[in-house]
């Protein structure tokens, strides 16, 4: 692609604790192009969120990217000193959180926080910025915006919370933003409306998307390709549509085979058996091998990446589909 504006290549970050090194993200790559919405799956403890966090260097001790590369916009990031990330975050780069309660200052009104946001980056005269802040806020669907910037955040609702949350994000038009969960404690009709809004966010703006989820459903009606992670590895990734309807990997299948609408009305929901292994005393070779019903002498040694086409797994006994290994 000729529009990448995020690279990502085996990615490794690690936590030192005295139980043990914790491999909480073990060789991840993908690309992101312009305008481009990424869904990252799976379960609890895979390694989603501090991979987001890892691509904006806001990991702390004890832990740290050990190697590899975050390019964005041609410039590479786990390189950068502390005051050049801060330079970028925000600006080039953004994060939406999880609980916006977090995030937002209950001292301060939301105009002076989205201020303090367009401050941190760029000289604008209050009006400007107030201008500035009042259009992302109706931008992101907030209803007498003008009005709002006056309002604190325990006036607001959860949903209205996350699309201040949001509109932060979206203040300088940064190339990428993360976005860890930010629906997950939302009502149904909220996460559709924020899901459906962020979509044409990313065709009118520009800005690329990873979306983090434990939640295939919700992910998959905004993303336009996935990326599956295990135990701290991308496990299978590729177009959506594709990766939904023909999953190669064993787990993907797994996740698919327990949303509600696959099962028949009546019958019990598909489950994977077991747990999700401890990051600190992972399986030999294959994480997935003690809960795979394909599982081999052979599944005793890490798979590489393969490729199928526009799509990669890891495994040796896919579901479906040719092998074609990667170069």
């Amino acid at each position: 692609m000729t529009n990448v504006v995020l690279n990502v290549k085996d990615l490794t970050t690690q936590f030192f604790t005295r139980a043990g090194v914790i491999k909480a993200v073990d060789g991840v790559s993908f690309d992101l192009a312009k305008g481009e919405i990424m869904g990252l799956v799976g379960e609890s403890g895979s390694g989603k969120t501090v991979t987001g966090f890892s691509l904006l260097g806001l990991v702390d001790a004890p832990g740290r990217i050990v190697s590899g590369s975050v390019t964005l916009n041609g410039t590479e990031l786990t390189t950068l000193s502390d005051a050049e990330l801060r330079d970028r975050r925000g600006r080039e780069i953004s994060m939406i959180f999880q609980d916006p309660i977090a995030t937002l200052n209950p001292m301060l009104t939301i105009g002076q926080q989205m201020k303090l946001a367009i401050d941190a980056h760029e000289r604008r005269t209050t009006r400007a910025a107030m201008d500035r802040a009042t259009q992302l806020l109706e931008q992101v669907g907030i209803p007498s915006a003008a009005a709002r910037l006056r309002a604190y955040p325990h006036e607001f609702s959860g949903g209205m919370r996350q699309r201040v949350a949001i509109a932060i994000a979206l203040l300088h038009r940064p190339a990428v933003i993360v976005a860890d969960e930010p629906t997950t404690a939302l009502d149904v009709s909220i996460q559709a409306q924020i899901l459906y809004q962020m979509r044409d966010l990313a065709a009118e703006t520009g800005t690329a998307m990873i979306w983090i989820s434990h939640d295939l459903a919700v992910v998959s009606s905004l993303a336009t390709k996935l990326a599956v992670m295990y135990a701290g590895k991308i496990v299978e990734q590729g177009p959506t549509a594709t990766l939904l309807r023909d999953p190669r990997h064993p787990y993907t299948a797994g996740l698919i085979a327990s949303l509600p609408a696959t099962a028949r009305p009546g019958a019990p929901l598909a489950q994977i058996p077991g747990t999700t292994p401890s990051l600190l005393s992972l399986p030999p070779g294959c994480a997935f091998a003690p809960r795979c019903d394909r599982a081999t002498p052979a599944c005793s040694h890490s798979p590489e990446m393969t490729v199928a086409g526009n799509r990669g797994y890891r495994c040796f006994h896919p579901v479906a589909g040719p092998e074609k290994a990667m170069a």
